[in-house]
């Protein structure tokens, strides 16, 4: 549920840990952590907090937690990719984060996620290009071998249904056969 600083106070309460603080609190965490599934767990969490607009601005300029997601998905652990992101497709939405994410030379490493054996990395990774594609960028996430990849994902139906649904709204959106191709 979206949250705003009114509601945000009334459920910290008197003594509660602000939402800043918390946040800064697990982005500590996760830096000093050297066990793996503490590490995953510490990104599960944050990336449950990126969805929520009250925290793009405490993620995005005060903790750099869009470039952490980034850091996840070059890691060799899939759960670390996987959460990395999903955070970042939970975020993305807003164009300032997404600028960001493009910026910080999160495009490429987006798409190599559509080749993850792992279904949710994948459909986050959709999720997010569907979110981060417009003029400036088109180019760079339009390339043959991309649609080509998300054309089979949007046919592939009997397969996975979110992949066929999240592909086929993509290339609705993106994509035009007789004008990009």
């Amino acid at each position: 549920m979206f949250t705003n600083s009114q509601r945000q106070e009334e459920r910290t309460g008197k003594y509660g840990t602000p939402r800043l603080v918390y946040l800064q609190e697990l982005v500590t965490e996760f830096q000093s952590s050297t066990g793996e599934e503490s590490k995953e767990k510490i990104a599960a969490n944050l990336a449950n907090f990126a969805y929520d607009p009250y925290n793009y601005t405490f993620l995005r300029q005060q903790l750099n937690v869009l470039e952490l997601f980034l850091d996840c998905i070059t890691e060799p652990n899939e759960k670390l990719v996987e959460f990395g992101v999903g955070g970042i497709c939970n975020a993305c939405a807003d164009p300032a984060n997404g600028a960001i994410v493009t910026q910080c030379g999160g495009i490429p490493l987006l798409i190599q996620c559509l080749s993850s054996p792992v279904r949710n990395t994948v459909n986050y990774a959709l999720g997010a290009l569907y979110y981060l594609c417009n003029a400036s960028n088109k180019e760079e996430i339009l390339r043959p071998e991309v649609v080509d990849v998300i054309k089979r994902y949007a046919a592939a139906g009997a397969v996975s249904v979110s992949f066929s649904n999240l592909a086929q709204a993509f290339l609705d959106k993106h994509f035009h056969e007789d004008r990009d191709s």
